[in-house]
């Protein structure tokens, strides 16, 4: 409800959610259907830190270049925007429910393509698809829970959604294990997601149309209405929505909101987990997603008990306790990084030397493709040699010095 320009929410406790969805299974069947597709973001966002382990082994040009791990990361957010920017207009035009179909369609092919990809760029074109799918059902799984879901629940089932998102993240830790020993691996990681996309598929097309757009569809003079106040086209339709003062300043909060979130970094964590963990010393890949679980789960945990107190204390003061609680611990994560560096050992280029170069790691001389030598090989040698920042990534021409045992991999 709106009192004075201001948004309260109804202080309805989450049991009240439970009552009427276990009288009436069928709204919870609505919005789980729906809410999946944030189960294929978070299943998305969290598999690819885990499948890029194993990418890198299979792909020389991956391992050796960040750039191009960072584009097969990053083009799923890439084909997000461009899939959210289009979602809008076409649930506009033909219905939330075919959007979410068509979406789920895109994530498919793409996961496919990813599963089979003979090279990195395929990779990087079926994460653009992903993206594209990701983008689309990202922006209408909420809006089609919310405009299907009785009002005085309104908040904790579209809380559904975001909690199959951190759910999604959990799960594909958990996949990403369950193929660590098998032959394919990332192939099998990143081809799984198109379960999820199957199975909210087949579940949408036996659920209805979002009521109010077919309202919006049916009444010929609610359209005229909306022409004649906002225009037929989308610009015109835009300005109009500014020239409203009240739409406005929903636009700038709701702007603001997700700008921050996004800006809050936890997707760097999430995809990056597993190698931040590795880097930290723990250079078996299986060890280190299982030790990234512990990330994922906190993060599902906390949609839980979003989906508990949203509708009791109301979305300003939850969102306000969450972002004091997000800004202190990033800077703490910061000033963490920032310790692990500043004391990191010291190299000494004359200790190096008078070694000789590449003739006291006894684990690299022994390798039989030393010319692959990587910084996880370094950690899981464990023999306290590190490289000189001066010549980073040279594999055949590695400065090292003899440390304690207790050193750490500095590059």
């Amino acid at each position: 409800m709106v009192e004075a320009g201001v948004a309260s929410a109804d202080q309805v406790e989450f049991t009240e959610c439970w009552k009427v969805t276990w009288k009436t299974p069928y709204i919870m069947r609505l919005a789980l259907s729906a809410g999946l597709g944030g189960l294929l973001f978070g299943y998305d966002t969290g598999v690819i830190s885990g499948a890029l382990l194993y990418i890198k082994d299979d792909f020389d040009g991956v391992e050796k270049s960040t750039i191009l791990q960072e584009v097969i990361v990053s083009m799923c957010v890439g084909g997000a925007i461009i899939g959210a920017a289009i979602g809008g207009y076409l649930s506009d035009r033909f219905g939330r429910k075919k959007t979410i179909l068509a979406s789920d369609i895109v994530f498919i092919i793409g996961a496919i393509i990813m599963a089979v990809a003979p090279a990195p760029w395929v990779i990087v074109f079926g994460r653009v698809l992903v993206g594209l799918g990701v983008g689309m059902t990202s922006m209408n799984s909420p809006l089609y829970i919310s405009e299907t879901s009785p009002a005085k629940i309104r908040g904790a089932l579209v809380s559904i959604n975001g909690f199959l998102l951190t759910f999604g993240q959990f799960l594909s830790y958990l996949i990403n294990l369950a193929f660590t020993k098998a032959p394919g691996t990332w192939r099998w990681m990143l081809g799984v997601c198109a379960l999820p996309a199957l199975l909210q598929f087949m579940l949408m097309l036996w659920l209805p149309e979002s009521p109010r757009w077919l309202y919006r569809e049916e009444s010929v003079e609610v359209e005229k209405e909306m022409e004649a106040s906002t225009g037929k086209d989308t610009i015109s339709k835009l300005k109009g929505a500014l020239n409203d003062p009240v739409v406005r300043r929903g636009l700038y909060a709701g702007i603001t909101v997700q700008v921050a979130q996004q800006f809050a970094g936890i997707n760097t964590v999430m995809y990056y987990a597993p190698t931040i963990v590795q880097f930290a010393g723990f250079a078996s890949k299986s060890v280190a997603l299982a030790l990234s679980l512990v990330t994922t789960g906190l993060n599902a945990f906390g949609s839980i008990l979003s989906m508990l107190c949203v509708d009791r204390f109301g979305r300003r003061r939850m969102m306000i306790i969450s972002m004091i609680g997000i800004i202190s611990f990033l800077v703490a994560l910061a000033i963490v990084f920032q310790q692990a560096s500043t004391h990191a050992p010291t190299l000494s280029p004359v200790d190096s030397q008078s070694f000789g170069r590449n003739f006291t790691c006894q684990s690299y001389l022994s390798k039989v493709e030393n010319t692959k030598w990587t910084c996880m090989d370094c950690l899981k040698a464990k023999c306290a040699f590190c490289a000189n920042r001066a010549n980073e990534v040279s594999s055949l021409n590695l400065p090292v010095t003899w440390l304690n045992s207790n050193a750490k991999y500095d590059s």
